[in-house]
């Protein structure tokens, strides 16, 4: 039988960690995450792994780069100010293509902010929060279970495009508790060689690592190679979930704590006659643009719903076909909506009487 546990969402993104072979963890307290560094520090010595507790958030990233440039799995995690800080090093490992995991466990900003949660770093994570032409890829769970699926997602996807992988989520999803199955551990044997890894020459010619290519010529170079790894993972990583689209007239758009809320309004408004249906990313990048050309041409509303100042709508803008107009509903500053402040935004758009 399965075992099934009762688990928080930081805790469950820990235990996948761990079990996904990572074995080194730096990051500085700050809340909602402590529970993952927690965890870390308490399992990772059972393991044999290595916890750090950085002075900071810059020391911690730049830990993450080197344990990264020396082919190890490498995982870090920190709360929306937090990881404003490790933008510079978020820059550098992605220009040095280097493989890690980044957790943003949000809170409400701007500035230092507050803790509740909120989906205010949405831009922060799918722009490049840091200098140049770069992107990270950005998975966003919508439950327990998925903190910890997700988790190994975000390793093997690391891995394979040798880019840095953030798990978006917020303080909502990170400290509730949920039944978790856990994910069997991975054979270590079946991750994938890193013959680039700075590991020491041992009768081979070295490995170098740059964060920044000698010339001019070589830095063009680069940015030509990332932008074709970056077109790769966009064809070939947009995950979503289509729901009730067949006939929808209006389509809600809707991530992690906010999908949770707003689909109960969704399946209220069907119950009431409303042809409504739901798309909801779970790669914020690349970000799902097929699950908006795959629909028919019957829809004439989008309503996006998020918990900040309509970040996402951007791209809800940039990915639908034809002239359907996109609303939007959604406060910054830990602003949580209600599955019925939801139903109504449809029942208004259903009449026509949302601006857009």
């Amino acid at each position: 039988m399965t075992e099934r546990v009762l688990v928080s969402g930081n805790e469950a993104c820990g235990e996948a960690a761990i079990r996904a072979q990572c074995r080194f963890f730096y990051a500085y307290p700050i809340t909602p995450q402590n529970e993952l560094l927690e965890h870390m520090a308490r399992r990772l010595p059972e393991v044999g792994g290595v916890f750090l507790q950085s002075e900071s958030e810059l020391a911690g990233i730049n830990m993450v780069y080197g344990t990264a440039a020396a082919g190890r799995r490498v995982m870090t995690a920190s709360s929306s100010c937090g990881i404003a800080l490790m933008q510079e090093g978020m820059s550098y490992l992605a220009a040095s293509q280097l493989p890690c995991v980044t957790v943003n466990i949000t809170r409400a900003g701007p500035g230092l902010g507050r803790i509740p949660p909120a989906q205010s770093d949405y831009r922060q994570a799918t722009r490049g929060g840091g200098n140049g032409d770069y992107r990270v890829i950005v998975l966003a769970p919508g439950s327990v279970q998925e903190m910890a699926d997700f988790t190994l997602d975000a390793f093997d996807l690391a891995d394979k495009y040798r880019t840095p992988v953030m798990i978006l989520t917020d303080g909502m999803l990170g400290q509730m508790m949920e039944p978790v199955v856990l994910p069997d551990p991975v054979d270590p044997e079946k991750i994938p060689e890193k013959p680039w890894a700075v590991t020491g020459a041992r009768g081979r010619e070295r490995n170098l690592i740059l964060a920044s290519p000698y010339s001019d010529e070589e830095l063009i170079n680069l940015n030509d190679e990332l932008s074709r790894k970056y077109q790769l993972i966009e064809a070939a990583e947009q995950r979503w979930e289509s729901i009730l689209l067949d006939d929808a007239e209006i389509v809600v758009v809707a991530f992690g704590s906010s999908f949770r809320i707003a689909i109960d309004a969704v399946e209220h408004a069907r119950d009431k006659g409303l042809r409504v249906g739901m798309i909801r990313p779970i790669t914020l990048w690349p970000f799902p643009r097929e699950a908006f050309r795959a629909l028919a041409g019957g829809v004439h509303s989008y309503l996006v719903v998020e918990m900040n100042e309509g970040q996402m709508v951007e791209d809800v803008l940039l990915s639908r076909l034809g002239d359907a107009p996109v609303s939007h509903f959604g406060h910054g500053g830990g602003w949580k909506p209600s599955p019925g402040s939801v139903f109504r935004q449809i029942v208004e758009l259903s009449r026509g009487r949302l601006a857009t």
